[in-house]
């Protein structure tokens, strides 16, 4: 596999304290490669160092060949930044917005306008072209802020989060997305604390926590790292709440761990034949009718705690 991104002991620093600590991996041409770790892994700080937005304090990092240090210019020719925070004007349309990026890009005339029409199908916006940014949506203005950094068709996609704070529908239009450009020879760097978005998208991932890269690998292989964790996925009804379930879980023998999302708890566990008669037990202790168990193999979840001793979502 060719590499078009080489990242070999990148450091940051500030002062005493250390944000990004000898960060090394490598992603392929038409790969997706995910940085998965919670808020202040050094996530951002790597992205804005491969972007040239910030000096490494020490390692490097080669895009297409190119330097990062020493020749930012043909770096920034390959890349594309979808950055964490919207970097839209709120007064002009998404075509205007676009149009000023392109023009930024070095794109002009036919192939401009060409590019624009391209990016806002491949979004989904191009009924709302038109449309001033202010008037669009947080999962539209994510959207547009993915259509800029495609503009000039780059190697490689940097991703920092771009799906923090959107809705369930908006989300899934990004990672549909994702995989669409992704098809048409891009490769992807994805950073997310969502471990669902790491699993659905990812050829390769990594797992950052405190500037550390802890483990890379295959999702197979990053599971077997961790032997035979296994989860269990408790479907409850709608109308209960699922905290104090997840709460009176976490001291049942054999529980590792046990976390909420939306109406689904999931515990963390050795072996869940083991523990299921025990979680069966303490939701009818407290009144919490489960509605489905499943049974899932070991996930990225499990793994994350399995090496950092904590919960992804609660890290």
């Amino acid at each position: 596999m060719t590499s078009i991104l080489q990242v070999r002991d990148l450091s940051k620093c500030y002062g005493n304290l250390t944000a990004v600590s000898g960060v090394s991996f490598e992603i392929g041409e038409g790969e997706i490669f995910s940085l998965l770790g919670p808020n202040g892994a050094g996530k951002t700080t790597t992205i804005s160092m491969l972007s040239c937005l910030l000096a490494p304090s020490a390692g490097d990092a080669l895009v297409g060949g190119h330097s990062v240090r020493k020749d930012s210019q043909a770096v920034k020719r390959l890349i594309g930044v979808v950055p964490q925070d919207i970097a839209l004007y709120p007064t002009l349309s998404a075509r205007e917005n676009l149009r000023f990026w392109g023009q930024l890009y070095g794109l002009r005339g036919a192939d401009l306008k060409q590019r624009i029409e391209e990016v806002l199908e491949l979004v989904g916006l191009t009924e709302r072209a038109k449309d001033r940014i202010e008037k669009y949506s947080g999962g539209m203005k994510r959207r547009i802020n993915i259509a800029v950094g495609l503009l000039h068709r780059p190697k490689i996609v940097f991703m920092d989060e771009p799906t923090v704070g959107i809705d369930p529908q908006s989300r899934r239009a990004i990672l549909d997305m994702v995989k669409t450009f992704n098809r048409q020879g891009m490769a992807v760097l994805y950073t997310t604390h969502y471990m669902e978005e790491a699993e659905e998208l990812s050829n390769r991932v990594g797992i950052i926590d405190h500037g550390e890269l802890i483990a890379i690998g295959t999702q197979r292989e990053l599971t077997e790292k961790i032997g035979s964790a296994e989860t269990l996925i408790l479907h409850i009804d709608e109308t209960l709440e699922t905290v104090p379930l997840a709460d009176a879980l976490a001291t049942v023998t054999g529980v590792i761990r046990s976390t909420v999302t939306d109406h689904q708890v999931s515990v963390v566990t050795r072996s869940a034949r083991d523990v299921l008669a025990g979680v069966v037990g303490c939701a009818n202790e407290i009144g919490t009718k489960i509605r489905s168990i499943e049974i899932q193999e070991p996930n990225l979840e499990a793994v994350f705690l399995q090496m950092t001793g904590r919960a992804l979502r609660d890290a």
